[in-house]
């Protein structure tokens, strides 16, 4: 078989990427060496997970080092702005960022200490690159819904520094609708929200995001392909989905890449946007996604395009992307 063609990459924009996945490993080295931490194993097997982990909770094992040692501001905001930095050479002009802010308290830092500390390293790396930028705090699936409503209200006090809500999780463990008085509270504020859905469980946790917790976009959906009515009301109210190949893979949600169902949900007209998930956990970046779509489903340069503007209308942020527009020609 001859190898895909490659594709010049246009301006690109990612929806879905995790912080504690995406920290680079030579920045966890140095800031378990920093902190005096002890690796029981080499860094790249501590944190980037297997092809096959077989389940998303094996997977969410591989957070484990990274939440260790983003324990303090400056180690946050450390790993926000390499991010942007990452974001600008994989082509990304408009990178959204989601983290839980409640997971770095392990030394006494506050929800509005972590916030602040994100937007910091943000900030700095958009003024380095010019990469635009938003971010997103994640409530927690096996979390009370008190703890929810704590990161929703920090939301609501960062509003200038925080674009979106996301709930995370085992959603086949966890269900999402006692966390709704958290996302009422961000409608009510007109702040938009995600909602992970369609990776652990099947379509039913999908319909639980839109009905329930007003989710505009939903994390993976991958399972939502059996559903014909539901992919109805994905089409109709453009609600898109946050695809992650590599990673549906590593989790089980999807069975390969080649079994990924990103092109029949886009061929069907489902609004399918594509994302690393966490760039280090999933050892990926977005130009590596987007190739491996080539490769196993025969994407083009049209297809990639329709992601994008897809990824564009469906962004939690100012829709006029920088420099020049989303899908224009390439040479």
């Amino acid at each position: 078989m001859n190898p895909a063609p490659r594709i010049p990459p246009g301006p690109r924009y990612e929806l879905h990427c995790h912080l504690d996945g995406s920290v680079r490993p030579a920045t966890l080295r140095a800031l378990a060496d920093e902190q005096g931490l002890a690796l029981t194993r080499s860094v790249e097997e501590l944190a980037v997970a297997p092809a096959r982990c077989g389940s998303l909770t094996r997977f969410l094992t591989h957070l484990e080092l990274p939440l260790k040692v983003l324990q303090t501001p400056d180690a946050l905001a450390r790993a926000a702005r390499e991010l942007v930095e990452d974001w600008a050479l994989d082509g990304v002009v408009h990178g959204e960022v989601r983290f839980a802010p409640q997971l770095h308290g392990r030394h006494g830092m506050g929800l509005d200490d972590a916030v602040r500390a994100v937007a910091r390293g943000l900030a700095d790396g958009r003024r380095a690159t010019g990469v635009r930028t938003a971010l997103l705090l994640s409530c927690l699936r096996h979390q009370s819904p008190e703890e929810s409503e704590a990161v929703a209200e920090a939301a609501l006090r960062h509003r200038d520094a925080v674009a979106g809500l996301d709930l995370a999780g085992d959603e086949r463990l966890h269900p999402g609708a006692p966390h709704r008085p958290a996302f009422d509270l961000m409608h009510r504020a007109g702040i938009p929200c995600t909602v992970h859905a369609g990776e652990a469980a099947g379509a039913e946790s999908v319909w639980e995001a839109i009905d329930v917790l007003g989710a505009r976009r939903i994390g993976h959906g991958v399972r939502c392909t059996g559903d014909p009515s539901l992919l109805r009301r994905l089409r109709s109210e453009r609600i898109a989905l946050e695809m992650c190949p590599t990673s549906n893979v590593q989790t089980g949600a999807a069975p390969d890449l080649a079994g990924h169902p990103a092109a029949g949900l886009l061929a069907r007209g489902v609004p399918v946007t594509i994302s690393t998930d966490a760039r280090t956990t999933c050892a990926t970046t977005l130009d590596r996604e987007f190739r491996v779509l080539r490769e196993v489903s025969g994407w083009i340069a049209q297809d990639e395009e329709r992601v994008q503007r897809h990824a564009v209308a469906a962004a939690f942020a100012p829709k006029a992307p920088p420099e020049r527009a989303v899908g224009a020609a390439r040479t």
